[in-house]
């Protein structure tokens, strides 16, 4: 061990040196886009200041040198004796990627001099220079334990130590700090283990508790909803789960910071001008689906920069602004979160899809160009005209469908050539407990989960087309199966049909009866068993007996693997008579949410209308006639309750059905909306695919 180590205070300089250089390397990049800011540039400074000093208290000399040298740095911005120049942005931040790689060995007592002298030396330089080439020395400097992941410098991976906790906060960083990851004083290091463990008994507690329920109406003949104890029993495990659950929840904000990063080092390798946007951040999603996310949505924001944005004298040419813009998104919706990534610029070049599909010998003559933008998905697709160590070897977007297909999500993509792309990957808020839709098929139960039904038929609606089975979702003819055949038990002859959605398409199965919709806990299966493509893990039922949670990417693609025929959807045959679809406007101000809404919709088979705002719908309105109006309330220029108002007086469309949908969900909101003369009222935290769907085709008498 290196000579003055204090190893009694080594643990705490750790977990807050981890959490400054985080919040050094945050700063860093709000510095470089808001130029020499006195007051970031101050709070960098302290940062970098209380850096060198922890580690000289704690006896680490080479860290404390190296915090030093940058501190130094920083002074010269805080005196303004220089400007914080790109150049001088990637020295620092490569000198604060060094500490990172060296934080774990000089935990460990290593002996890290040669690698702080490596780092200081052109820090040093730096100091009297404002040249690149100073700046790419201390990036070389970085110590071979730093990772480069996918070309991007990022923090190592925590310690084991480290790996195994997670920080409960109780409070949010006050909105002045320019640190992006949550802080506070009273947060608990928790194992996560316990927390798993904690879960596991609570969703245990539950089926539990409903076993005892089924006893009591099975011996005693007595409903046991009607007994008060059972009541509030039942209340407090809801509240318990819920709030167990919630523990396991971080922000999105905590993988900002990277992704943040990831778009400025493509930028700047690739000569772009790119303005990064993130909004809703505060977002909450489960520990391991966020974890499970991270590398597809740095995949997806690299991917941005380097296909997506043009150079900016071709940028200029096109009449854009020669500053990009990637756009980074998370909202919660019902049961489930939206992350986006959106770009300005070139669209996916749908052709050269084409021809790389037709070079790898596919046949996509009968699919729109809508199926063909999802073929970028594939192992080994790329439409970079050369490969480079940033993207073009045709594997990051097909990491992308991997792990959101792992995490029980769907990704969509809504591109335009020349206007720019949408990726927007929908995952559920924790895979511990999902909202599931029970059915019989085959003579026995499985669960599905919700968000991935587009729609549930209490009827057997089978056509045929081309020689098919078929259902028709709208004016949309979706492939039908039946469930039972596909699991490899008695198929049913008649019943009712679920539609689900996959990654690309949808598909229909008949079951043999729907059960009802409850929470599920999901267990994982032994790792003994051999991997099952339809099963997404298992749930105990409250008479004992196992129920199977399956998972609808293996579903669909175990039917479509049986189905004879083409691949693509069947289209409508010649003696099918023509269905007129049903005109919907999506009034919202928030983009994610009008094009989430739009692509729901579309899939349920609806021609879809968009507007901003109350004034822009209504001036759509008199433009276009449509069959129903689907708004927010919360909006510029003319709200929902206005613009439900509005549509109720005019003579004309007095009749058209109106739907709010918003956030608002007290009862003085609901009457509000009543009064304005809405048909219906859903509040997001409650919506999913198949509520909405459903709503729609009530109000439309269809």
């Amino acid at each position: 061990m290196a000579d003055g180590r204090n190893d009694e205070f080594l643990g705490l300089f750790a977990q807050e040196a981890e959490q400054r250089l985080s919040d050094l390397a945050a700063q860093l990049l709000a510095l470089e886009e808001a130029g020499n800011d006195a007051e970031l540039v101050a709070s960098i400074f302290r940062e970098a200041h209380t850096l060198k000093g922890a580690a000289a208290v704690v006896g680490l000399d080479a860290f404390s040198r190296v915090a030093h040298a940058i501190e130094d740095l920083l002074e010269q911005l805080r005196s303004g004796g220089r400007m914080a120049t790109p150049a001088l942005i990637d020295g620092v931040l490569a000198a604060v990627d060094g500490l990172a790689a060296m934080l774990p060995a000089a935990i460990a007592g290593d002996d890290c001099s040669a690698a702080g002298t490596a780092l200081e030396g052109p820090l040093r330089a730096l100091l009297t220079s404002d040249a690149v080439a100073d700046a790419a020395a201390v990036a070389d400097a970085v110590p071979e334990a730093m990772e480069h992941r996918d070309g991007a410098l990022l923090p190592p991976e925590p310690t084991e130590q480290r790996e195994s906790t997670e920080s409960t906060e109780q409070t949010s960083p006050p909105p002045s700090s320019p640190s992006r990851a949550p802080a506070d004083a009273e947060a608990v290091r928790v194992p996560l283990g316990r927390l798993d463990d904690l879960i596991r008994l609570v969703g245990e507690s539950a089926a539990a508790h409903l076993r005892v329920g089924r006893m009591i109406s099975q011996r005693l003949e007595v409903d046991p909803s009607t007994i008060d104890e059972v009541r509030e029993l039942s209340l407090l495990l809801n509240d318990l789960q819920e709030r167990a659950m919630r523990a396991r929840m971080v922000p999105v904000m905590t993988i900002t910071d990277m992704l943040h990063r990831a778009v400025r080092d493509v930028a700047r390798v690739t000569g772009k001008e790119v303005r990064w946007d993130v909004r809703g951040e505060d977002t909450e999603l489960d520990r391991g689906v966020l974890q499970q996310l991270s590398d597809p949505l740095l995949h997806l924001v690299r991917n941005a920069v380097d296909h997506g944005i043009e150079p900016p004298d071709v940028r200029e040419a096109a009449g854009k602004p020669p500053q990009a813009t990637v756009r980074f998104h998370a909202m919660q919706l019902g049961s489930e979160v939206i992350l986006t990534v959106t770009d300005d610029g070139r669209g996916i070049d749908v052709d050269r899809v084409r021809e790389e599909a037709a070079r790898a010998g596919d046949d996509t003559s009968g699919l729109t160009d809508e199926e063909m933008a999802y073929l970028v998905f594939r192992s080994g697709m790329s439409t970079a005209a050369f490969v480079s160590d940033i993207s073009g070897r045709g594997v990051g977007l097909d990491v992308v469908r991997s792990n959101v297909e792992a995490v029980r999500g769907r990704v969509e993509i809504r591109t335009e050539p020349g206007a720019g792309t949408e990726f927007r990957v929908i995952v559920p808020i924790t895979l511990a407990v999902l909202p599931c839709l029970l059915v019989e098929a085959g003579g026995q139960r499985h669960a599905i989960p919700m968000h991935s039904i587009v729609l549930a038929q209490d009827t057997d609606a089978e056509t045929r087309a081309e020689g098919h089975p078929i259902v028709w979702v709208g004016s949309q003819a979706v492939p039908l199966a039946n469930l039972g055949g596909v699991l490899g038990l008695p198929p049913d002859d008649h019943g009712p049909s679920i539609v689900v959605a996959g990654l690309t398409r949808q598909y229909a199965f008949r079951v043999g009866a729907l059960v009802g919709q409850r929470d599920v806990v999901v267990k994982g299966l032994s790792r003994l068993l051999p991997r099952l493509g339809v099963v997404a893990g298992a749930s105990v039922e409250p008479d004992g007996s196992i129920v199977l949670v399956l998972d609808v990417a293996g579903l669909i693609d175990r039917a479509r693997n049986t189905r004879r025929g083409s691949s693509a959807l069947p289209g409508r045959t010649s003696d099918t008579p023509a269905i007129v679809r049903a005109k919907v406007l999506v009034v919202d101000d928030a983009l994610t949410v009008r094009e989430l809404q739009r692509s729901i919709l579309e899939r349920g088979g609806y021609e879809v209308l968009t507007a901003s705002d109350g004034v822009e719908a209504m001036a759509i309105l008199a433009e276009s006639p449509v069959d129903l109006v689907l708004t927010d309330v919360e909006m510029p220029r003319m709200d929902g309750f206005a613009l439900t108002e509005a549509i109720r007086a005019h003579p004309a469309r007095g009749n058209v059905p109106v739907l709010i949908l918003t956030s608002r969900s007290s009862e003085a909101d609901r009457q509000r909306g009543l009064e304005a003369g809405a048909d219906g009222y859903i509040v997001k935290s409650a919506f999913n695919e198949a509520a909405l769907l459903s709503a729609v085709q009530r109000l439309l008498g269809r």
